[in-house]
């Protein structure tokens, strides 16, 4: 019984370890740099199980809304796994451009850029609804860096997936203004599950194996316990 308490234990203070690690990385990300010295994201912590699992849900059913999005599967997967998720989120980058014409985006002026037609949301196969403003859009990578150098230090196992910042706004759980998110998943556990994944692990995982046994040899339970 000491051994089963203690085994807890160590579960309860690494799941903890998570959550407040989330919320240091958060802070990294944030006071990171911005273009023009002015703040346009957002931060969001994904830690409820029951959460995490609706938006691996969510990436899973959008793996099929486009033909290049099949690995949507696997980032699923490996995020079942995590103990939370960052969600980094642009705001300005849909609505307000730098208004420099530094001609990133594409286009001569910030003016064309606005007037152009942006992509329909409800479209399925359309991830973000560009075009963009790219330099304000930067400032995710800013924070991005801010929270994986942290991340380093401070030896939490992390992978970066824009699938799930588009779960994240299909789900509405962002600001409505987001243009762009991208979501960071973290982990504590003596293997990351974000690194040396086959191509395949969607279908050859833990759970999954353990649900084709289950599936095997319920004929046979039902029979004897029927």
């Amino acid at each position: 019984m000491a051994l089963e308490r203690a085994i807890k234990q160590y579960e309860k203070d690494r799941v903890e370890a998570a959550r407040i690690a989330a919320r240091l990385l958060i802070a990294s990300g944030t006071t990171s740099p911005r273009v023009g010295g002015v703040g346009e994201c957002t931060f969001h912590i994904i830690e409820d199980e029951c959460d995490i699992e609706d938006i691996c849900q969510v990436i899973e059913k959008s793996a099929d809304d486009n033909p290049a999005w099949g690995f949507f599967k696997r980032d699923a997967e490996m995020l079942r796994d995590a103990d939370a998720i960052i969600i980094i989120t642009s705001l300005r980058s849909l609505t307000d451009p730098s208004d420099i014409n530094c001609n990133m985006c594409g286009f001569l002026t910030c003016e064309y850029m606005q007037e152009r037609e942006k992509l329909k949301r409800e479209e399925k196969s359309v991830a973000f609804t560009g075009p963009l403003c790219t330099f304000r859009a930067a400032n995710v990578a800013y924070a991005l860096n801010g929270i994986t150098s942290l991340a380093r230090q401070l030896g939490i196992d992390f992978g970066v997936f824009w699938s799930a910042g588009l779960a994240a706004m299909r789900m509405g759980i962002v600001p409505k203004n987001t243009g762009f998110a991208v979501g960071v998943g973290i982990s504590i556990t003596e293997k990351s599950p974000f690194r040396d994944i086959p191509l395949d692990y969607h279908k050859y995982n833990d759970r999954t194996m353990r649900d084709r046994i289950i599936n095997r040899l319920w004929p046979q339970f039902r029979s004897i316990y029927s």
